[in-house]
């Protein structure tokens, strides 16, 4: 956390894998943030930000979209600024779909995968899907805003089989 009852304030979160191998369908990982509202924090979610793309209040930015895996360090990279979004917002789920135009493609074909998320230099949790290799999607955590305003986080991956549009919405249900 970043100090006494604040809770989280900006995070970042970060995720990289490796290119597919020489004439295999290309890796296409995305990272996908939903925003959820109190009135409804587990229906649909208020906006999406993925593929390039910012929120509509520039509180959530999707800083780096890779479509292949290469390059020097993260490939894909989120900013969330918890602290400026609105107070009608309570919830922001954040997960990783696989794209899968080449076929179908699980967390297990994909070589070296890890995200991490952080709060400035502090790692606040780190996954590599090693326990999910049969899934196409994977939620890697959930913000919530407490009664007092401040952000927490519960980290846990939870993986879905299911295509990057669906996946948009099912992530954030009330688990079953």
């Amino acid at each position: 956390m970043s100090s006494l009852n604040k809770g989280l304030e900006k995070v970042e979160v970060k995720l990289k894998w490796d290119p597919s191998p020489m004439g295999a369908p290309v890796h296409d990982l995305d990272i996908v943030a939903a925003t959820y509202t109190g009135d409804d924090p587990y229906g649909d979610p208020d906006y999406l930000v993925h593929f390039d793309q910012r929120a509509p209040d520039g509180t959530i930015t999707l800083n780096r979209d890779s479509r292949t895996g290469q390059g020097f360090g993260p490939d894909e990279a989120m900013t969330l600024e918890l602290e400026r979004l609105a107070p009608t917002y309570t919830r922001v789920v954040v997960g990783v779909a696989i794209q899968q135009g080449g076929g179908r493609m699980t967390f297990g074909d994909v070589s070296n995968t890890l995200v991490q998320i952080s709060e400035g230099y502090t790692k606040l949790a780190e996954n590599d899907f090693a326990g999910i290799p049969a899934s196409t999607a994977a939620t890697v955590a959930e913000f919530v805003r407490g009664e007092d305003g401040a952000w927490e986080l519960h980290d846990g991956v939870t993986g879905f089989d299911t295509e990057p549009a669906s996946f948009a919405q099912e992530m954030g249900r009330r688990p079953a």
